[in-house]
């Protein structure tokens, strides 16, 4: 099943947020024939606690801006590993020790990609370009 055009549009939103934020490693799977809770799982990682925390914060907010509807929000205390469930998609936003470890990405790796905009990312990868030079 493909998610609507509605839910597609609100990932991005999402992503974008993350973006933003200088979230790293920002992707999209349809779990929709996996999982038959939710349409996408959009994952994205911060280098920090407080990263992660200000990647949910702004997720949160623009989501609600662009009119999707906050059904749960799991991992505040901890700030490694947060949930947002907006029903329809879900964000993982997690420190990049706990991506790694707990492989959300090798879980739905099977699962067909969700594009997303073209631009996700590029201010982290010149910020890499310039560090390296």
């Amino acid at each position: 099943m493909t998610p609507d055009a509605r839910t597609l549009g609100l990932v991005a939103t999402a992503a974008q947020a993350a973006d933003s934020i200088k979230a790293e490693q920002i992707v999209a799977f349809n779990v929709s024939v996996r999982c038959p809770l939710t349409d996408v799982f959009l994952i994205a990682s911060g280098g920090s606690d407080r990263q992660v925390g200000a990647i949910v914060d702004a997720v949160e907010r623009r989501v609600d801006e662009a009119g999707g509807h906050l059904v749960r929000r799991e991992g505040d205390s901890t700030a490694r590993w947060v949930l947002l469930d907006y029903g329809e998609f879900v964000v993982h936003v997690q420190h990049a020790d706990d991506r790694e470890f707990y492989g959300l990405d090798r879980l739905w790796k099977d699962c067909p990609r969700v594009a997303l905009p073209a631009e996700i990312g590029l201010a982290t990868s010149r910020d890499a370009l310039e560090a390296a030079s």
